[in-house]
């Protein structure tokens, strides 16, 4: 009787958890793949890193039944591979309005490209200018989320190395592709954790203490450095760059978090109750790649599709050009 009672409650609970959240959450959720897009990325092609799982794998579904081709670039090939199928399968046998009438859903292209690894990155930059024409859409999406202390192939802090330094150079080769297919889009997924964070360039590779919590999110606030810093470098190119957070989500990126055993079935109640569900979470980059709306629009950050302010902290134009500048110096791109 007692396990009955207290499994009702927590079915109560829950009920009450989910109502909630549908109202503060879901209500805030523009959907953009509906009947309306299909089609609206037909000729274009787009690259999201991290595209296997998570956010990156429903920005790609979306963007796929728009129309769109779209190259997969993850650390691993199989797993990427497998997530292609799947999503393949899931266009060729869903009936959603969001497909294209004509049965006009993008091309799926799938490429190893590993960001904690320079060589890798310029290994798959040397192949996309090689083997694609364009590049319309760059979705810097993949990340690393409060580590363990590593390193980087390169000797870099793995959350600051991934997050920031290895799209950094990624997106700084693939730009003379983004201006010949102007206009184009660059997409950079933060987080609004970037406010506990600050750029200590004494320390960047947190060699004198480490934090991971604080370590993420000095990486999220580099994000945004960079995307305003490259949005002044880019003026009168047609190539906008936008930076965005995409809220709370129910991905595997909080696989090094962890949880009591004890308060795991809670911590799951109320992360299925108010977190984003991946589709949810993906809006803002789907929305920043192909919505009319922000055609031209750049240096700007979002949340929920719609322009956010950010806080000084991330608007220190001094700070982001220093920040380019040892960037730059730090993956090789100057001596």
């Amino acid at each position: 009787m007692a396990v009955a009672t207290v499994a009702a409650l927590l079915a109560a609970l829950g009920g009450a958890l989910w109502l909630a959240a549908r109202r503060f959450v879901g209500s805030s959720v523009r959907r953009l793949h509906g009947g309306g897009d299909a089609g609206l990325m037909r000729g274009k092609t787009v690259l999201i890193t991290g595209a296997n799982s998570g956010l990156g794998r429903a920005t790609a579904a979306a963007l796929l039944r728009m129309g769109a081709r779209v190259i997969m670039g993850c650390r691993d090939r199989a797993r990427a591979e497998a997530a292609a199928g799947e999503l393949r399968r899931d266009l060729r046998g869903d009936g959603d309005p969001g497909s294209d009438p004509d049965g006009g859903a993008g091309e799926l292209v799938v490429k190893e490209l590993d960001l904690a690894s320079l060589r890798s990155v310029r290994a798959f930059c040397r192949e996309m200018l090689q083997e694609e024409a364009r590049l319309d859409v760059l979705i810097n999406n993949a990340g690393v989320f409060q580590c363990p202390y590593m390193k980087t192939e390169d000797g870099f802090e793995m959350q600051f190395g991934v997050n920031h330094l290895g799209h950094f150079l990624l997106t700084n080769l693939l730009l003379g592709l983004l201006k010949s297919s102007a206009p184009s889009r660059i997409v950079v997924v933060s987080s609004k954790l970037y406010k506990y964070g600050d750029i200590n360039f004494e320390d960047l590779n947190s060699e004198q203490s480490y934090n991971k919590s604080f370590c993420y999110s000095r990486s999220k606030l580099a994000n945004i450095l960079f995307t305003r810093e490259l949005a002044r470098r880019l003026e009168g190119t047609k190539v906008t760059v936008n930076v965005l957070h995409p809220g709370i989500v129910r991905t595997n990126l909080g696989r090094h978090i962890h949880i009591p055993l004890l308060v795991k079935p809670l911590f799951n109640l109320v992360s299925w109750a108010f977190f984003k569900t991946p589709v949810e979470g993906a809006q803002t980059s789907i929305y920043l790649a192909s919505s009319p709306e922000v055609e031209g629009v750049s240096g700007k950050y979002f949340g929920d599709c719609k322009e956010e302010e950010l806080l000084p902290i991330a608007m220190d134009e001094s700070v982001a050009r220093k920040l380019w500048d040892i960037s730059e110096v730090m993956v090789g791109i100057v001596q």
